[in-house]
């Protein structure tokens, strides 16, 4: 296995949503490949060859992936109740920012009950456009979760043109650059991005990169930069904490996508895996990065962001 290989990934994580992508690949160039449960595109479940996957629904009774569905369903309403808990306070650094990134992450909750869900048959066109939109959102959340540690500092005021540009152009590389490279590796409009060679080494640096390794950069870098600000210029304590179980959340649900859902798809029989377990340590990683950032902001306009 080489660096930007899948093959790994999509036969030993259950559900593991950039599948799609290289089972268009595979079933458009050498669909002999596919063998086991990816065999038949109209039962196959998320992955390339996996071990172990959710069938599509109505195969045999099934449900698609339900429980990541219903948890990514009620994670939305949590997102929308802290986007208006953030719009509340008026006065709050960073909360037009930071209301973008809980917008960005509501859209990525979406777009997983669809390309995840088990819901629409492996192969399709209309399912790997969904996938590509899915990894430009990815891509585009962990730049907004950056870029807000960048503005946190207060090297630019926060919700006027000289954040707000810079914030958005970066979003939308991430996302169209992103999008762009999904699709291409998927479809073949050129030669750039794939077919993979050799073909069943599902191989592309490009998006292992923008839905890997960059998440993981970036959530590093925020979390980081978050403790300085916190602890080295507020003088605060309690409220790094809040980014602290933030981060464990984030890597307990990472953990428990690569190494358990295998397990739990086993155990139950393929009608449940463990991205639903992920999901609701993503979402409660999301809610203690609000509870962080409400502990180091004001609601009202008297009082200044940071001491003097």
């Amino acid at each position: 296995m080489q660096f930007g290989d899948f093959s790994t990934l999509c036969s030993q994580v259950p559900s593991y949503t950039w599948c799609n992508l290289f089972y268009r690949q595979v079933l458009h160039h050498d669909g002999t490949l596919l063998t086991g449960l990816s065999a038949n595109p109209a039962t196959a479940p998320v992955g390339v060859n996996p071990e172990c996957g959710i069938p599509l629904i109505q195969t045999d009774g099934s449900l698609g992936n339900i429980a990541n569905i219903i948890t990514c369903c009620l994670s939305i309403f949590v997102v929308v109740g802290l986007i208006v808990f953030s719009t509340r306070r008026k006065a709050a650094v960073g909360r037009t920012e930071l209301r973008i990134f809980f917008g960005t992450y509501l859209l990525t909750l979406i777009f997983q009950i669809l390309t995840t869900g088990s819901v629409i048959q492996q192969g399709t066109k209309g399912l790997v456009i969904l996938t590509a939109v899915h990894a430009g959102l990815v891509a585009t959340l962990f730049w907004t979760l950056l870029g807000n540690a960048i503005v946190a500092t207060q090297i630019v005021e926060d919700g006027t043109l000289s954040s707000m540009i810079p914030f958005g152009v970066i979003s939308l590389f991430f996302f169209v650059a992103t999008t762009y490279i999904s699709l291409d590796t998927a479809l073949s409009f050129t030669s750039a991005f794939g077919p993979s060679n050799p073909e069943q080494a599902l191989h592309s640096i490009p998006v292992f990169v923008l839905t890997s390794i960059w998440p993981g950069v970036a959530a590093l870098v925020y979390f980081g930069m978050m403790s300085y600000i916190v602890m080295g210029i507020l003088n605060e304590v309690r409220p790094v904490w809040y980014y602290v179980i933030s981060a464990i959340l984030f890597i307990l649900s990472q953990l428990d996508y690569f190494l358990l859902s295998k397990v739990i798809c086993r155990g139950a029989s393929m009608k449940v895996d463990g991205s639903f377990i992920a999901t609701i340590l993503e979402t409660a990683a999301v809610v203690f990065i609000f509870l962080g950032w409400r502990g180091i902001t004001e609601e009202d306009w008297d009082v200044d962001y940071y001491p003097s």
